[in-house]
């Protein structure tokens, strides 16, 4: 018998609105998330309406039309999302939590509260998010918009956005103002340290994420369902168009989703009270939050020490190897998050076991910074579906900036508190590399990516200095030096940067 305040996750939930659906009506984010909780309560076996009344926190992830101070939601929110999907299922929590951005979030949630129920502090706890892309794209420039405005007031403990953790004013004068051009920098850079020609890297990429696209065509909750070949995502067409160097669209998060997720977790009292039948029951048996470097600072950006750290960590705690997991989801935006994990613990793209449950964010649908209580939720169907085995979820927030794990099995477990801590403190002594703002002089491209998403196409750059090996950031227009960038392999080219008044560093070729 295990502590009666040990974690279990009870209840998992998934939806899924596809624009092609006969019934499409593009629904809002809280109406998404409250169809997720509304399945995750279903889940569990027991009474749903007892279940929501005995909720005392609800955590949510923050969408993207609510992820800076900037934001102006096109179709109005509520003032507070977290309230409002409580409301819609019949729960009062004690509590509402709003987490800052990063796609770590749903993992760090759950471990989160996990620990609090094991401490004794609270005996349950929903984590949801969900995310109304399409519905925003569908009514852009549209008369008869939808009104998703809410008011509900209510507690909420709103944990700011975060984004400065991933970019500051100098990287964004410099183009780092999306995802795909961020990752592109980090798989040019892995592309440099294997010694890869741009050809071969591409395909490398396409025999990693075409099996994600025959897992997506296969899950019900895909907003993407189509099988794709290595030979289609490796093949630039007008309709596999270059995004940001060195990513065709199909090798890009599906963000224009509208996708809902949600976990529910309890006590073995509280289970065993509300009465959650015990093969319903999965233990978070390892877990583990790392934080990496900022981006410029790192001596290597083509490896992940975060990501390793916590797999290693959370498959410590577990008392498991890499050998001994059944499933696998980890986090795959582009296919760097999931590189830097295979390159680490020796996983092949062919892996028998799979590297998805869901399908990818490509291909399944990126719901923002919710995509893996997916993975979650299909982990957890699939312990239930294998008792005793293990499954590991990899969660990647930022630019990998911060990495979440989890290991989950049907096995009875007691809770056990991980090293985090401890460990982040051997991220925080890694050496730096010092970075030269203001830019002059010659150099060569440490690495790279072209902006095609911009109205001009636009190289952007990772420098050194050749006067002292420090790191630069530079922009580039200069044909001869795009036409490189575009069409041929940049990496360790000579350039000459200069720096502009506007604090812009301007590249050309030497």
């Amino acid at each position: 018998m295990v502590d009666p305040r040990t974690p279990v996750i009870v209840g998992v939930g998934q939806f899924t609105e596809r624009i092609d659906d006969a019934d499409y009506r593009g629904m809002s984010a809280v109406e998404l998330a409250t169809e997720a909780v509304r399945a995750a309560l279903v889940d569990t076996g027991a009474d749903v309406a007892a279940v929501a009344g005995a909720i005392e926190v609800f955590a949510g992830l923050r969408q993207f039309e609510i992820c800076t101070p900037f934001a102006d939601p096109r179709l109005g929110c509520s003032d507070n999302y977290v309230r409002s999907v409580a409301q819609r299922v019949g729960a009062d929590p004690a509590r509402a939590v709003l987490e800052p951005i990063g796609g770590n979030g749903p993992q760090k949630l759950v471990t989160e509260f996990a620990g609090a129920i094991a401490a004794g502090e609270i005996a349950v706890a929903l984590i949801l998010g969900s995310e109304n892309g399409s519905t925003l794209k569908t009514f852009a420039g549209r008369d008869g918009k939808p009104d998703h405005s809410e008011t509900v007031g209510g507690q909420l403990e709103d944990r700011g956005y975060g984004f400065e953790q991933y970019m500051s004013e100098y990287t964004a004068k410099h183009g780092l103002t999306g995802a795909p051009v961020q990752y592109g920098l980090l798989d040019n850079a892995r592309r440099a340290r294997l010694g890869l020609s741009v050809g071969d890297y591409r395909l490398k990429m396409a025999e990693l994420f075409a099996p994600f696209s025959k897992v997506a065509a296969k899950n019900p909750f895909s907003s993407s369902p189509v099988e794709r070949s290595v030979e289609e995502l490796a093949t630039v067409t007008a309709e596999n168009r270059m995004i940001c160097d060195p990513y065709p669209r199909l090798m890009v998060a599906r963000d224009t989703v509208n996708q809902g997720a949600a976990a529910l977790l309890m006590s073995v009292e509280a289970a065993r009270r509300l009465g959650v039948p015990e093969e319903r029951w999965v233990y978070l048996h390892g877990h583990a939050d790392q934080r990496e470097q900022d981006l410029l600072d790192r001596a290597d950006v083509s490896v992940s020490h975060s990501s390793r750290q916590a797999v290693a960590e959370a498959l410590r705690g577990a008392g498991i190897s890499i050998d001994d997991v059944s499933t696998f989801d980890l986090y795959s935006c582009f296919p760097f998050p999931v590189f830097a994990v295979c390159d680490d613990f020796g996983l092949a793209a062919d892996d028998p076991r799979g590297l998805t449950l869901t399908g990818g964010l490509p291909y399944f649908g990126g719901p923002g910074n919710s995509y893996s209580l997916h993975g979650i939720a299909e982990t957890v169907a699939a312990m239930r579906d294998k008792p005793g085995a293990f499954g590991l979820v990899g969660a990647n927030g930022g630019v990998m900036s911060k990495y979440s794990v989890g290991v989950y099995s049907t096995t009875p477990v007691e809770w056990a508190a991980d090293r985090s801590a401890a460990l982040q403190q051997d991220i925080a002594a890694l050496p730096t590399v010092p970075v030269t703002r203001n830019a002059t002089g010659a150099g060569v491209i440490e690495t790279y990516s072209v902006r095609y998403d911009w109205p001009e196409r636009t190289g952007v750059i990772i420098g050194r200095l050749d006067a002292d090996g420090s790191r630069f950031m530079a922009i580039g227009t200069d044909p001869a030096l795009v036409s490189l960038m575009s069409d041929g392999d940049p990496l360790g080219a000579a350039i000459t940067v200069t720096a502009g008044e506007d604090g812009i560093n301007r590249a050309v070729l030497a």
